[in-house]
């Protein structure tokens, strides 16, 4: 019988949370750069390409090189800024859990398979590996209700936060972009900060997530870690 949540079920403008870890459990980053490596990826992909200043760029006789080739990787390199939309992610040693919403019904498996490949591409070289990094078959499941929706990042923030004490400086998460500490153009909260008071602190994000009540009974169809 497959795994839970590896037979997908896509849907246009679906709302979904993806969950991957490394095979065998093994860890999928072993330093700050690995993680570092990882988010820059993500801002690759979904920001915009300014594919006409690179390619102005490209043609410039001033030009290196050595630039130049890196100008064509770059515009041979996929881009998904129309395509997935990320809320939330966290990122912990040996897995990551993404909250993401899709355009089309393929754009997911599309965004999923690029990324992985392109991260798995750069961790085997790094520590001179072979094979797949991550289990063969991401998880991803639809989440449809407006309580999962809201939930579902406390659940995510909460993994990062429950390394280093309920701080926002645990695991690299997108929870400092829900506090306000950080502004990153490729993360977009404000749906889910839309159902918060900024300026009544009771009724903030920050209280939502760091309440010792973690109903979790509400996201149980929608958490996908085993």
């Amino acid at each position: 019988m497959p795994a839970k949540n590896t037979i997908k079920q896509y849907a246009e403008n679906g709302y979904y949370h993806l969950y991957n870890r490394g095979v065998e459990k093994r860890m999928t980053f072993l330093d700050s750069q690995d993680y570092a490596i990882f988010l820059s990826y993500l801002k690759e992909y979904l920001l915009p390409k300014d594919g006409k200043g690179l390619r102005q760029k490209l043609n410039d006789p001033n030009t290196s090189y050595k630039e130049k080739a890196n100008i064509i990787k770059i515009l041979r390199l996929n881009n998904f800024y129309n395509e997935i939309k990320l809320i939330a992610y966290c990122l912990m040693p040996n897995h990551f859990h993404f909250f993401v919403k899709q355009k089309d019904k393929q754009s997911i498996h599309k965004f999923m398979q690029s990324f992985s490949t392109r991260y798995t591409m750069y961790f085997n070289k790094k520590y001179k590996r072979v094979g797949s990094l991550f289990q063969a078959v991401y998880k991803a499941v639809l989440v449809s209700q407006e309580q999962q929706f809201i939930y579902l990042t406390k659940y995510i923030h909460k993994q990062a936060l429950a390394s280093k004490g309920e701080t926002f400086q645990g695991q690299p998460s997108s929870y400092p972009e829900y506090l306000g500490l950080r502004n990153t153009k490729w993360i977009q909260p404000e749906e889910v900060l839309s159902y918060f008071s900024e300026i009544n602190p009771r009724l903030s994000y920050k209280s939502f997530v760091e309440n010792v009540s973690d109903d979790y009974e509400i996201i149980k169809n929608v958490t996908i870690e085993e």
